[in-house]
């Protein structure tokens, strides 16, 4: 499914992967390339920077954990930090969730705080462009025991004693290249500074292309406990809250559309439901939503032929609807498919690097005054 509708950032991904052939194409690859330079060399001095003390991360007062990716884009880091917060919940610890507010709204939240609120109504979330700020309202105005960093991996400002990375089986190394020929944040280096690997929709992937990427990656981090996981689609969810099982998509032809980096993953999802989709609409990573682009999808939800199916409905991410919140679009109701992660092997490692850092929070008294470091 690939036309129009499948919007500008589409078309970049499909140039930079090198699936868009031409004059044009090939000049916007070699133009990228060079531009990745700056960006590699920057990136290297900068974590050269902290890597050999020049540089200090600053340590917070209670147990820290990163949850990022290695390359730009969607890899799963939502559902990622609603499993972990739920699991440190489990152990009757006061867990919160920091992160960098990226492009929020007028009313100063971003669309991953809108969508927080809907997953995990009973844990904390701070959004703060300097997170050692964030983490200082959790502990001394919010008293949580520890924190989740949210996108974090690059983010090296504050000390944390789990790194998490996601790998997205689907795109594990960006195109190959730096951000901007390819979505590569970081080389592959960077990852001997994780301590768990999360590859995520291992389910959309060969087993033998799956062991390639883990051969790969446990090159670079020898020491880091493996993770196999999927996206599991559990239930849909409308603007208004109310809450419905998969099976009312069924037998049904869906227009699915969002706003994320990495909109294959999310396809590819759909795809395992047993429902018909039309042709995708996809903008851009964080796309705030105008009511000319609502009026733009009701309009491709329309049948150009009188022999085509109709569409019955909208579907997007719980990053989306709350951007929109409205339950239809043109009368035709709007659902957003709710995703969890689901660990299909090396669950036992993971855990067994969890429960340190939850007993250590459980030693935390959360109305003691917290000893904060200088900066």
């Amino acid at each position: 499914m690939d036309g129009p509708g499948t919007g500008k950032m589409h078309r970049l991904l499909k140039i930079l992967r090198g699936e868009t052939n031409g004059l044009l194409a090939s000049l916007l690859r070699g133009l990228m390339w060079l531009a990745s330079f700056p960006y590699a060399l920057a990136m290297r001095l900068r974590n050269l920077a902290y890597d050999r003390g020049w540089k200090n991360s600053w340590k917070a007062p209670c147990p820290v954990i990163s949850v990022g990716n290695l390359t730009a884009g969607g890899t799963g880091k939502t559902p990622t930090v609603a499993m972990l917060a739920h699991w440190f919940r489990d152990q009757g610890i006061r867990v919160a969730i920091v992160s960098r507010g990226y492009r929020a709204g007028e009313d100063g939240r971003n669309d991953e705080a809108r969508e927080w609120e809907n997953r995990l109504p009973d844990v904390p979330h701070v959004q703060h462009a300097d997170r050692r700020v964030g983490i200082r309202i959790c502990r001394e105005e919010l008293d949580c025991q520890l924190i989740l960093l949210d996108d974090a991996f690059q983010h090296r400002q504050v000390a944390r004693d789990l790194e998490i990375v996601l790998i997205d089986s689907l795109d594990p190394f960006g195109g190959g290249y730096l951000l901007p020929r390819g979505l590569l944040r970081e080389g592959l280096r960077s990852l001997r500074r994780a301590d768990v690997i999360v590859a995520t929709r291992t389910d959309l992937v060969s087993a033998s292309r799956l062991a390639e990427i883990r051969t790969t990656i446990l090159r670079w981090a020898p020491k880091a406990a493996w993770v196999e996981s999927a996206h599991a689609p559990i239930g849909i969810r409308n603007a208004s809250g109310q809450t419905l099982p998969l099976h009312h998509l069924d037998h049904q032809r869906w227009l699915p559309f969002c706003g994320l980096g990495n909109p294959e993953g999310f396809l590819q999802t759909l795809k395992q439901l047993p429902i018909g989709l039309a042709e995708p609409r996809w903008f851009a990573d964080h796309h705030h939503y105008t009511a000319d682009d609502l009026q733009s999808l009701i309009h491709q939800a329309k049948p150009k032929d009188p022999n085509q199916p109709p569409v019955d409905g909208f579907l997007c991410t719980g990053k989306d609807l709350p951007k929109i919140g409205v339950d239809s679009l043109g009368g035709l109701p709007l659902w957003a498919v709710e995703i969890e992660l689901a660990v299909r092997s090396g669950w036992e490692g993971l855990e067994d690097r969890l429960q340190p850092l939850a007993k250590a929070a459980l030693e935390i008294d959360p109305q003691d005054p917290p000893a904060l470091e200088d900066d």
